[in-house]
């Protein structure tokens, strides 16, 4: 398969004709191989209109809905970025120019992308995906969805730092993008997505008596 072919109809089709463009980020979804994000045996369907399983569930988010979500942020050369659950983002947003880290816990799903994220500088950190690793990000984005604000990443901002996700209760989710300023943290509701919620972050059923 020649994906080098495949990537570019990803981004023809899938990417600038739904409104993002955003030039430096078009290039960065080129240049970096989607495929390697994947399970070999299903690298063949890096570039379809899919979910791609990258393991146990957890799955690449839609190339419209990311590059959608990743221009919001408008990241710039330089800064600091945190990528939960958001292997392939990551790499896009290295590409970009930014130091970035890549949050996992599952290590079936490292076990799949920590190649990838290896050859383009990104940092592999292994921690509970509930809690951000570090603090002072320019920018965070996960391509999973979560059933709520999430608070502990929003502490993990910098001023003037933004956070892209989707936020998701039912069968529809809306993707959302939040700023951190001196003054407080402001939501702005950006386009309706509906990927898988992370597993992690479900609330344990709870019962009473």
């Amino acid at each position: 398969m020649d994906f080098s072919s495949a990537r570019k109809i990803m981004v023809d089709s899938q990417v600038r004709v739904n409104d993002v463009t955003d030039r430096t980020l078009q290039a960065a979804l080129l240049a970096v191989p989607r495929e390697r994000f994947v399970p070999a045996d299903r690298a063949f369907s890096a570039y379809a209109e899919v979910e791609v399983e990258i393991a146990n569930g957890r799955r690449l988010m839609l190339a419209r809905d990311l590059s959608k979500l990743l221009m919001a942020l408008a990241p710039q050369a330089g800064e600091k970025a945190l990528a939960v659950a958001a292997p392939y983002a990551a790499a896009v947003l290295a590409q970009v120019g930014l130091s970035v880290s890549a949050q996992e816990e599952d290590q079936a799903v490292l076990d799949v992308v920590a190649p990838a994220l290896s050859e383009v500088g990104v940092a592999a950190v292994v921690a509970p995906l509930g809690e951000a690793s570090g603090e002072g990000y320019d920018v965070i984005v996960c391509e999973a969805a979560v059933p709520g604000r999430p608070e502990a990443w929003l502490k993990a901002l910098g001023i003037g730092g933004r956070l892209a996700v989707v936020e998701r209760t039912g069968p529809a989710g809306k993707a959302v993008l939040y700023v951190k300023t001196e003054s407080g943290i402001s939501r702005r509701e950006l386009f309706d997505a509906a990927p898988p919620i992370l597993a992690a972050l479900i609330p344990e059923p709870a019962f009473a008596l």
